[in-house]
């Protein structure tokens, strides 16, 4: 006879476990899996911040035939959006938080506090996130008394406090707390001394990732379309209502602090970009922010992918203006010139030495004119010693360290070849792009040279000398600006069908504007197509060392020609537009 007891109990079975997953773990994946022999990893990953530092680490256990790792969410953080696409995106097969409390697994790594993690059956092995354990940080059973009661106590150390490191019996939550300087340790013991036994100094994966990438700067900033004699502004921002993104700081620095950017800072001397904590991102929406930023973007300001692209930027950079997050930290560690647009004291433990840090570095003064500050901060800077030396006390070596530390912890030996981190990814090439109706001062300086500065607004330039015109892309979204547009420009492929070939376009534009002077097709990096109103076409290419915009080489043509000059002239001898102290030469031929 059947037996339909099983089947009901099968039933129930699956019921109980929706969701799990069969293999490579389950109660029946020895039955499915290939390779079940395998020593299992579980990576635990509380929000996409802290999947940031694990996926540093992943490397550690490539190549491991023994070696199958797994992931899973918690669920106890506020931040989980972006959890799942970034875990499909690794491949690695994601467990329910419940399943995963009942796999045994070797070791479980972690790079964040909160939830059930003494639930897990593994060796629980933690990482910082950020640079060591600065900031603090309630936990998720921490009860406020009423303000005014008199009983006010500020919130523990996140990663650094009993409230956070130990269980209900006082006992560790980790196995294994990896430090990556020797003062997070002395003030471990001060702190919690019963969880000093479980710190192990293995460095900062992150930091070495960086350090290691420090000899390809020049083609990050040129992936950045950071020129010759451009400076890069790196916008920071950690989260939390007082960071530079935060209106809760007091003033709200930021919605005033864009605008007075690309009104301040010539469009072509200065390249912008910001990078934000993930946690601003997932938080709030990447829809949101892009939204918000909507402007600022169209002005030439790049946001920075904050999983791959900002380390990259950080090491691009000239100038940081920054918050008391990790990454103004790192900053300020590879010697980069900081401004703090935003400073709170009381979010951060007052032993740590980003503590200190934040209270001495120079501010940002809103009241003041900005690019005289951010030119005498970079003319003068003298990097800080501090940041650097309390990054880590071992940089370099954290892949041996840590590989070392999780195989120990495994119980088997470590594979024969040398623990390596991945090298930082180039990112794609992202020049600025201003699609907002640009204002460009001229002036003429004699033998075909021509001074060009242009500025993306939306307030008047503070430096007014020179003749002035219009240049507006043809898809700013200001669309009652291209009518009056002296110069009206696009960047795309002079292949490109959609439009027929630059000197079609360039013909469609002068007749469609009969305000427009001059149309100019950017055909690439270095040169461009532009037609006068006359009729005439011409090619402009960058000359030896030239690597503006060709968008501002068609301004500084249209200004020659608009002061009288000759076309057959500057043909015969070229053109120099000098951008800020540099001189790009440009050659000019029939189209």
């Amino acid at each position: 006879m059947p037996d339909h007891t099983s089947g009901r109990r099968e039933a129930d079975e699956d019921v109980a476990g929706a969701g799990w997953i069969r293999v490579p773990v389950g109660d029946d994946a020895a039955r499915w899996a290939t390779r079940g022999r395998s020593h299992k990893v579980l990576l635990v990953v509380h929000n996409v911040t802290a999947a940031t530092r694990l996926l540093d680490v992943l490397p550690l256990f490539h190549d491991d035939f023994r070696v199958q790792l797994l992931a899973t969410c918690p669920g106890s953080s506020a931040f989980r959006a972006g959890v799942v696409e970034l875990l499909d995106g690794t491949g690695v097969p994601v467990l329910p938080w419940e399943q995963a409390v009942e796999t045994p697994v070797a070791l479980a790594v972690s790079a964040s506090f909160g939830g059930q993690l003494r639930s897990l059956s593994g060796v629980l092995t933690v990482l910082s996130h950020g640079v060591g354990y600065t900031k603090t940080l309630a936990t998720p059973d921490t009860r406020h008394p009423t303000p005014g009661s008199g009983q006010e106590r500020s919130d523990p150390v996140f990663g650094m406090s009993p409230e956070w490191l130990l269980d209900e019996n006082d006992k560790p939550i980790a196995d294994a707390l990896v430090l990556s300087h020797p003062e997070q340790y002395q003030r471990l013991r001060t702190v919690c001394p019963e969880a000093a036994p479980t710190a192990v100094l293995a460095g900062d994966p992150c930091w070495d990732r960086i350090l290691a990438a420090r000899p390809y700067r020049d083609r990050f900033r040129r992936a950045l379309g950071v020129g010759r004699g451009q400076r890069l502004i790196v916008l920071n921002s950690t989260w939390n209502p007082e960071s530079l993104f935060g209106d809760g700081g007091g003033d709200d620095v930021l919605p005033s602090l864009l605008p007075r950017l690309t009104s301040e800072f010539p469009a072509d001397e200065y390249r912008l970009a910001t990078v934000l904590h993930p946690n601003v991102w997932q938080g709030h929406g990447p829809g949101q922010i892009r939204a918000w930023l909507d402007r600022a973007r169209r002005a030439g300001l790049s946001l920075i992918d904050p999983l791959e692209g900002w380390r990259q930027a950080l090491l691009a950079a000239d100038a940081v203006i920054g918050d008391h997050g990790s990454v103004t930290y790192y900053a300020a560690a590879l010697g980069t010139p900081v401004l703090l647009g935003a400073a709170p004291l009381a979010g951060l433990d007052p032993e740590a030495p980003v503590h200190a840090f934040v209270r001495t570095a120079p501010r940002l003064d809103p009241a003041r004119p900005l690019r005289p500050q951010l030119d005498a901060l970079v003319d003068h800077h003298q990097p800080p010693s501090e940041p650097a030396e309390f990054v880590s006390s071992a940089p370099g070596e954290s892949a041996t360290r840590l590989r070392r530390l999780f195989y120990d912890r495994i119980g088997i030996p470590e594979p024969d070849a040398p623990a390596r981190l991945e090298p930082l990814p180039l990112p794609p090439y992202e020049p600025a792009t201003h699609t907002v109706p640009l204002l460009v001062l001229t002036r003429l300086l004699g033998s075909g040279e021509v001074s060009v500065t242009r500025y993306a607004g939306p307030h008047p330039a503070p430096d007014n000398a020179g003749e002035a015109h219009t240049a507006v892309h043809e898809d700013t979204l200001e669309s009652e600006q291209l009518p009056l547009a002296d110069v009206v420009f696009r960047y795309g492929d002079e292949n490109d069908p959609r439009f027929v070939s630059p000197a079609h376009w360039t013909a469609e534009i002068l007749a469609r504007h009969p305000h427009c002077a001059l149309a100019a097709y950017v055909t690439g990096p270095g040169s461009c197509v532009v037609r006068t109103r006359s009729g005439t076409s011409i090619r402009l290419d960058a000359g030896p060392g030239a690597d503006a915009d060709p968008a501002a080489y068609a301004s500084a043509l249209h200004a020659w020609l608009a002061a009288g000059k000759s076309l057959e002239l500057s043909a015969r001898q070229g053109l120099t537009v000098r951008i800020g102290k540099l001189t790009h030469p440009v050659r000019l031929t029939p189209a």
